[in-house]
């Protein structure tokens, strides 16, 4: 949707310069599509399908950045009013964080194989922490269960899904794991996230590609479409780049949407309910083809992966490949720059922030390595308006980039703590983040 208003004119703090934006009027076109340079907390952009780019405009690039240490008294770079304090660092793989709902930080530490937990105090600093299980498959997606009583803490490992008895307040597992889905695939993405259903009858677990766009996979074989989930892959791919749906004890399991190449972030909407995801576009294309995205994810909805992108735009690598399926993309909901690699994704429902926070989300993207001039690596947050997405987002955090060639911090997580303040996770560096409002209001 293109010009929303918000009201006002926005500041824009950047290594100590103020501008002005109406955000009325934010970024479009080719004009969204800068990198790090042109980063900076309160600027909005807005991108819609058709402003991609065809294929190929520009050469795929390899630009992996190089790992630098975090700059001596400097952090990220938030808007007016917004502070940010490290309260945790020197962990190995910090992934997703979830909260707990007596307040405790619950955090993938997947490389080290473990869930790490963290208690806060009045502060918001880390007053006791623990690891609460190890000896994981690369865990990443965390839930609770029931959610106002939780019994269990499930957590997604790359090749299924296991739950440890929970009682409030514990930061070290009480008991022994129980498999709960054992049937995921593994290999190429690894992350698998998880979310419940507001009714806890539902558990959604996301499944990424094996492959970048599966080059070389082929014409489906005659007749296998017949009772099949709409564009569902086979071959390496089978089972993969989608979301499933099982049952809380992991039955009755079935395929919710395709097409979806990497949903490496869920949640569910608390306005509406709807579950949401982020997801990570495929590469090879050129520096802005094709959009990385957030979205609703639609019960038996296919979002193009591997044959179209953002619609029907079709994959020059699969031409005439799978015509039966022109026409049948879903668009996604909200549209984020291309190889910016979106992780994490959480719904802003405090009261510490302004009231116009309330309802949007923000999520975290993580950086990626085929861009000219890298992008991501940075918090943005998505407007919505009565709980619905107006495309828009906007820079929250930035900072973590140093130079073309290196970067700090990588944000993977994001998680409203109970006192209302954000929680961000970023591996370039192994912390966590709290971040806060004590300002006036801009």
């Amino acid at each position: 949707m293109r010009g929303f208003f918000l009201g006002g004119a926005v500041l824009l703090a950047c290594a100590g310069t103020v501008a002005a934006q109406d955000p009325s009027a934010p970024l479009e076109g080719a004009k969204a599509f800068g990198g790090w340079h042109d980063d900076r907390p309160g600027l909005w952009r807005d991108i819609a399908p058709g402003d991609l780019p065809k294929p190929y405009a520009t050469d795929s690039a390899s630009n992996g950045a190089d790992r630098a240490r975090e700059p001596k008294g400097e952090g990220p770079q938030l808007p007016p009013g917004f502070s940010a304090e490290r309260i945790a660092s020197g962990i190995r793989n910090p992934r997703a964080v979830r909260v707990a709902p007596n307040g405790d930080l619950f955090v993938a530490d997947s490389r080290a194989g473990q869930v790490r937990s963290y208690r806060l105090g009045k502060d918001g600093k880390v007053a006791e922490e623990g690891i609460f299980a190890k000896g994981l498959a690369r865990p990443y997606g965390i839930a609770f269960h029931p959610a106002d009583n939780p019994q269990w803490v499930y957590v997604a490992e790359t090749g299924g899904v296991v739950r440890f008895p929970y009682h409030s307040g514990e930061l070290k597992a009480s008991g022994k794991a129980e498999t709960v889905v054992d049937d995921l695939p593994t290999g190429g993405h690894w992350t698998r996230d998880i979310a419940f259903s507001p009714d806890g009858a539902t558990l959604y677990v996301s499944v990424g590609s094996d492959s970048n766009a599966a080059e070389g996979m082929g014409k489906a074989p005659a007749g296998w479409i017949d009772g099949q989930a709409p564009g569902a892959a086979w071959g390496s791919e089978e089972g993969r780049a989608e979301v499933r749906a099982y049952d809380p004890d992991g039955k009755n399991g079935r395929v919710v949407a395709t097409g979806l190449r990497n949903c490496s972030g869920m949640t569910v909407q608390p306005a509406t309910g709807a579950l949401w995801c982020v997801v990570n576009e495929r590469d090879g294309l050129g520096d802005n083809v094709p959009f990385e995205y957030a979205t609703t994810v639609q019960d038996g909805a296919f979002y193009g992966w591997p044959w179209y992108y953002i619609g029907d735009h079709q994959d020059p690598r699969h031409v005439g490949a799978r015509p039966d399926l022109a026409g049948k993309a879903t668009v996604p909901d909200v549209l984020i720059q291309a190889h910016s690699a979106p992780l994490g994704i959480a719904f802003y429902e405090g009261d510490r922030f302004p009231a116009e926070y309330k309802g949007d989300a923000f999520v975290a993207l993580h950086g990626s390595w085929n861009r000219g001039t890298r992008t991501g690596y940075k918090v943005v947050r998505l407007k919505f308006e009565d709980g619905r997405p107006t495309g828009a987002y906007q820079d929250f955090m930035t900072g973590f980039v140093l130079s073309d060639a290196e970067v700090w911090g990588r944000p993977v997580g994001v998680a409203v703590a109970k006192d209302g303040a954000l929680i961000v996770t970023e591996d370039g560096s192994g912390t966590i983040w709290r971040v806060a409002y004590d300002g006036a209001r801009p």
